[in-house]
């Protein structure tokens, strides 16, 4: 069934749901443009439609930019590691030892987290 979206700049028609949802969550389509089937007459708001209303959005601002927190965070507690197994005391060492893993650990995550794709769209 298509789908025909209304926006301020003018009028497209979507081939299906799917397509509406995909263009949805890509910033295309807006929660107050109003969407409708083809056949129908009554216009309703995209942001009110359940599948669209569940429908993530990309994000946006410094979220958009990637894991730059767990990654500042990672590289200071790598710093902190370093530091101390350079140390005489063989607690510190270990302590040391015990955060390189931690970080290397965090590393892994942001690593799987990067290359992860996104869940199939409908």
């Amino acid at each position: 069934m298509r789908y025909v979206v209304r926006t301020p700049d003018g009028e497209l028609t979507y081939p299906s749901m799917g397509d509406v949802e995909r263009a949805y969550t890509q910033g295309l389509v807006d929660p107050e443009d109003e969407v409708r089937e083809e056949s129908a007459s009554v216009w309703r708001k995209a942001g009110s439609i359940p599948v669209l209303a569940q429908a993530r959005h990309p994000s946006s601002g410094l979220a958009a930019r990637g894991q730059w927190l767990t990654v500042a965070g990672a590289v200071l507690v790598g710093a902190l590691a370093l530091a101390l197994v350079l140390r005489d005391s063989w607690h510190l060492r270990i302590l040391g030892i015990v955060l390189a893993l931690v970080v290397s650990s965090l590393l892994t995550r942001v690593t799987f987290k990067a290359f992860k794709r996104p869940p199939p769209q409908h």
